[in-house]
């Protein structure tokens, strides 16, 4: 029995990461990234201490809106400052949740396999 989730060929998939790099259907990125279901984009940003609430517009400009945003922190999980959180969210954007960047890119891969709304921003493990 095959219980490998069926992903549209259309959607973004996380193929594999490393130190410094993504691959996300079969292209490779050596930058900060913002993968959503349908595209990846670069994400310029300035480590995960640098990171400013509008970093997040792009994710809050989403239509349909996003139900849940990883955010990979680089090779530990870091907790996402509440002052950050609170920024972003009266921006509108309320659903992120912080973790190393290969836990998020798992998750990703899990919740797009579920058909969720979800967005990965990652920083370089």
């Amino acid at each position: 029995m095959d219980i490998t989730p069926l992903i549209p060929a259309d959607r973004q998939v996380i193929d594999a990461y490393g130190p410094g790099r993504f691959r996300v259907s079969n292209v490779v990125y050596e930058t900060p990234i913002i993968v959503f279901p349908n595209r990846t984009i670069s994400w310029t940003v300035d480590g995960f201490a640098g990171l400013l609430p509008e970093d997040f517009a792009v994710l809050i400009a989403e239509e349909p809106a996003l139900e849940i945003v990883l955010l990979g922190t680089g090779p530990t999980m870091q907790l996402f400052p509440s002052t950050l959180r609170r920024a972003v969210k009266e921006r509108g954007l309320g659903g992120i949740d912080a973790m190393d960047t290969g836990a998020a890119c798992r998750t990703y891969n899990v919740l797009l396999a579920e058909g969720r709304r979800v967005a990965a921003a990652l920083l370089p493990a």
